[in-house]
């Protein structure tokens, strides 16, 4: 099979061919949030039908993608916040031997995350950005769903006092 230089043909056309993957001009996936992606970690260990990780592999894999996303969260913080020091202080110390010490040592370290979660989340004094001015903070789905309801009923009485011809 002959490969066309055509940039117009079949984007995916690299795909069909043995497997391959896309070409890699095509755009990189957007990135996740960090702070969605720490959460969903934090879940894994704090929460209530997850069960403790059964090999010291899978705890060291679970400290491993906490302090992944300390060091991302602690980018989005300002230096000196006591939850960044708490949590980059339990980061640093090694992961303690034994079965009930290193499960203690990943809870603490996903409750320290967990709080260093919240501190970005509200917004805590000073995040660092590139961008100079006042953010404006991400309206919830309720809200939105609220203001298309306004604006369709606004719409609508409207529509009704116009009169008829």
């Amino acid at each position: 099979m002959r490969l066309s230089l055509d940039p117009r043909r079949d984007r995916n056309q690299l795909a069909s061919v043995r497997g391959r993957r896309a070409p890699v001009t095509e755009a990189p996936a957007p990135e996740r949030d960090h702070v969605v992606a720490a959460s969903e970690t934090v879940t894994l260990v704090l929460g209530e039908d997850s069960p403790l990780p059964e090999s010291a592999a899978d705890v060291e894999g679970l400290v491993r993608l906490l302090r992944g996303h300390v060091a991302q969260l602690g980018a989005r913080t300002a230096p000196g916040t006591p939850a960044l020091l708490r949590t980059q202080q339990l980061c640093s110390d090694s992961l303690p031997e034994g079965f009930i010490p290193s499960r203690v040592y990943l809870v603490r370290l996903a409750e320290a995350t967990q709080e260093l979660m919240a501190h970005v989340e509200r917004g805590g004094p000073g995040p660092i950005s590139m961008e100079s001015g006042r953010r404006w903070r991400k309206p919830t789905v309720n809200v939105l769903r609220g203001a298309v309801f306004a604006l369709v009923l606004a719409c609508l009485v409207f529509a009704a006092s116009v009169p008829r011809t």
